[in-house]
């Protein structure tokens, strides 16, 4: 019955592409139906289905899910407040004025709100209302624009609090702590701070290559931008933003309060200062909130869904068969995370980044750990891969997004075209953090970088950890 967890998963897969019904309710119709084909069956006993409420109740007993509603109230605090414009202007008004001033203004602008919006919907939503109308009236093609709002707005994933970056560090704790009980070894389990220290190279690579390909992208614009005004007002809001927002990242990064912490932090600041001048009134405060609840809500029961789906896959044996795939595999430690990568990447091609980390990842990268210590550079390369997700066509979120967020018509392949710049650098970052795993480890506490690399594991010793990690008996085919 195993291999009907598959099943499954390509079903779920078809069902969210063709029918356009909410992801939580498709995860949780297909997981009932899983569970009465394997009661059926006699492959999972009824009893066993009882550990849902058990498992859904620690699931939300996590503390770091109190960052879900803060960081979408600060997207949505973002989109409603003049800050992004005010960041816009004064950086446009600093570049030098040139045809691609405007294209660079708008990554520059996504790196700085894309970690506070909390998600790449709000980015896209934020920057669309921004930047696009000023690049439609530089003269910059469509499918330039939607190609640089695509990727400005998934920027915030690799940086340090942003929404993606933070379940992903959950579920790699989660994995990783698996991972060390069955193996025995002596290893720290990571956390959210490792994977936040660990992203932060491969995010400032990507981040100077995409504005050096918005600078030569910017030259299909028909005429120089003018010089913004900026008033003394927007000029010291500039000013207050690029500092808070500094202090916020460089304190999560530093570890001097939480990514919650943060969140509440950032979320109270815009929200008392949208009172206080006034663009927050008791109408538009009361939508506002009306709007968080909807999307958190959303989101938690995204999550409601993709645990019931995953106990049912393991009930059904699901992850027995990819841990023993994933033992199976050949190769050194970079084929073996390369093949777990590219299936990552098949999945996306139906599932986008939440329901990835909340299906694929529980499944997937327990056993990987078991062959690949390094959990930080694991943990950097999933990122990096659900980054790309993102902008994959033709079902990348971000694209999507765009696509329906612009007011001018853009056709599909122009689109491509202009985005696979991006793409090849993205493709080219994932091989380079791939083969040099230290950059997974700049800054890293000299404690953990002098730690002993554990032994290395033969075929029949990692099956037993697995059998171990798993709970099931030993299979006979591996340990021959």
């Amino acid at each position: 019955m195993g291999y009907l967890g598959f099943a499954l998963l390509l079903l779920a897969g078809a069902t969210l592409i063709t029918t356009g019904l909410p992801a939580a309710f498709i995860l949780i119709a297909t997981a009932t139906l899983g569970a009465v084909a394997g009661v059926a069956a006699g492959t999972i006993p009824l009893a066993l289905l009882g550990t849902l409420p058990s498992r859904l109740i620690s699931l939300l007993e996590n503390d770091l899910l109190q960052a879900l509603p803060l960081y979408v109230a600060m997207g949505l605090l973002l989109n409603r407040l003049p800050v992004a414009d005010a960041l816009y202007r004064c950086t446009l008004r600093i570049l030098p004025r040139t045809k691609s001033a405007p294209l660079a203004a708008g990554l520059v602008l996504g790196g700085l709100i894309g970690p506070m919006n909390g998600s790449v919907g709000a980015s896209v939503l934020g920057l669309s209302r921004i930047v696009a109308p000023r690049l439609d009236a530089e003269g910059v093609p469509p499918p330039t624009t939607a190609a640089l709002i695509s990727v400005a707005s998934t920027l915030g994933v690799l940086v340090p609090p942003s929404l993606v970056l933070i379940l992903l560090s959950d579920a790699m704790l989660s994995a990783h702590t698996i991972a060390v009980t069955a193996s025995g070894r002596p290893d720290r389990v990571i956390n959210t701070q490792d994977v936040f220290h660990g992203a932060l190279a491969p995010a400032a690579i990507f981040f100077f290559v995409a504005l050096l390909l918005a600078s030569l992208g910017g030259r299909e614009a028909t005429k120089l931008p003018p010089r913004p005004a900026v008033g003394a007002g927007q000029a010291a809001l500039a000013i207050v933003s690029v500092t808070s927002i500094g202090a916020l990242l460089g304190g999560v990064a530093a570890g001097l309060f939480y990514a919650v912490e943060a969140a509440a932090m950032g979320a109270f600041t815009l929200l008392a200062g949208g009172i206080v001048t006034g663009y927050l009134r008791l109408p538009v405060l009361r939508e506002l909130l009306r709007e968080v609840i909807a999307v958190t809500g959303a989101l938690f029961a995204l999550l409601i869904g993709a645990t019931t789906l995953t106990l049912v896959l393991r009930l059904l044996g699901t992850d027995r068969i990819v841990s023993e795939w994933i033992t199976a595999l050949p190769g050194n430690q970079i084929v073996v995370i390369a093949i777990v990568l590219a299936a990552i990447g098949v999945c996306a091609f139906v599932l986008d980044a939440f329901e990835i980390i909340f299906v694929v990842v529980p499944i997937a990268i327990p056993p990987l750990l078991i062959r690949v210590a390094d959990a930080r550079w694991v943990a950097v390369l999933v990122l990096l891969t659900l980054q790309t997700s993102f902008l994959l066509p033709p079902f990348g979120y971000a694209l999507m997004m765009v696509r329906g967020a612009l007011k001018s018509r853009v056709e599909f392949r122009p689109l491509v075209r202009a985005l696979i710049p991006y793409l090849i650098a993205q493709w080219a970052l994932l091989l380079l953090v791939l083969f040099v795993p230290q950059l997974t480890h700049i800054g890293q506490s000299a404690a953990d970088a002098t730690r002993a690399p554990p032994k290395a594991l033969n075929a029949g010793e990692i099956d037993k950890m697995l059998n171990q990690m798993i709970d099931l008996p030993p299979a006979t085919g591996l340990d021959k």
